[in-house]
């Protein structure tokens, strides 16, 4: 199922200014549509993740960096354990209710007679430079920050229509009934990065450094190098979806890599001082 393209080339993507009533009514359409078809699950399951996942060189996934900060963040996977305190993180500094999530861990396990591994896949918003959720939004509620790229959410704007819930490819949204609104993550930009932090409250949290987050736009940067180099593979989610996420996975187990780590120090997070 394709969702309606627009020229990303000629824009920044910021709101739904740009696009057409006819395009917008197409997406209405479309999400009647998905609606019929997963009323009763999740859009976004693991099969699908694993199975659409395409491994590729960073050069190749990241295309452009139309934003200065362009805020991103590499989670290798191999090192996540489930241990949750990036959730717990994430729930504790922007007050997410207990049927919420801004991020989640979603789990594969393999039923092989001799290989019985649990994988561990952390999931959230993908901050996609050609966001589906940006066109689909009616009110403008959903848009991407002009100058961090940032997906970020209006929500005195916001309807309650959950047409963006529907167009996100990663099932990365929820309705807050507190707020009246959807809600999402935002790499924490209220409550940290807007304040002077640098880091997110998941990133910050994992123990293991399996979250890295950080700036595409400069060299120096640990996302940049990591991205950027060349001995691991890297991928993204629903790479035929064409969003152009700003979330790079890569499983982070070669000496090359953890080298590139080290020139970071890690600041470990505890949400029960938050």
């Amino acid at each position: 199922m394709k969702f309606p393209k627009i020229n990303f080339d000629d824009m920044k993507n910021e709101g739904t200014g740009s696009v057409t009533a006819h395009e917008r009514r197409k997406f209405l359409k479309l999400g009647l549509a998905i609606a019929g078809v997963y009323a009763g699950g999740k859009i976004l399951s693991l099969t699908s993740i694993v199975g659409t996942a395409h491994a590729s060189g960073g050069t190749s996934i990241v295309k452009r960096y139309p934003y200065n900060p362009h805020y991103s963040m590499v989670i290798r996977q191999s090192l996540c354990i489930d241990c949750e305190r990036c959730v717990d993180a994430c729930n504790e500094i922007n007050n997410v209710p207990e049927y919420g999530y801004r991020t989640r861990i979603l789990t594969k396990k393999y039923t092989g007679t001799l290989d019985k591994r649990v994988e561990f896949i952390p999931v959230l918003c993908n901050h996609c430079n050609d966001a589906p959720c940006v066109r689909a939004c009616p009110t403008k509620a959903t848009y991407k920050d002009p100058v961090t790229g940032i997906v970020r959410m209006e929500s005195k704007k916001c309807i309650g229509c959950k047409t963006c819930m529907l167009a996100c490819p990663y099932d990365a949204r929820y309705f807050s009934a507190e707020r009246h609104a959807v809600d999402k993550c935002d790499f924490c930009w209220e409550e940290r990065l807007s304040k002077g932090d640098t880091q997110t409250g998941c990133s910050s949290a994992c123990p293991t450094g399996a979250r890295t987050f950080g700036n595409l736009t400069d060299p120096d940067n640990i996302v940049y190098k990591l991205v950027h180099q060349l001995e691991e593979q890297i991928w993204v989610l629903r790479p035929a979806d064409d969003t152009k996420p700003n979330i790079f996975y890569m499983k982070g187990n070669i000496r090359s890599v953890d080298n590139i780590l080290n020139e970071q120090k890690f600041k470990y997070f505890d949400p029960s001082n938050v």
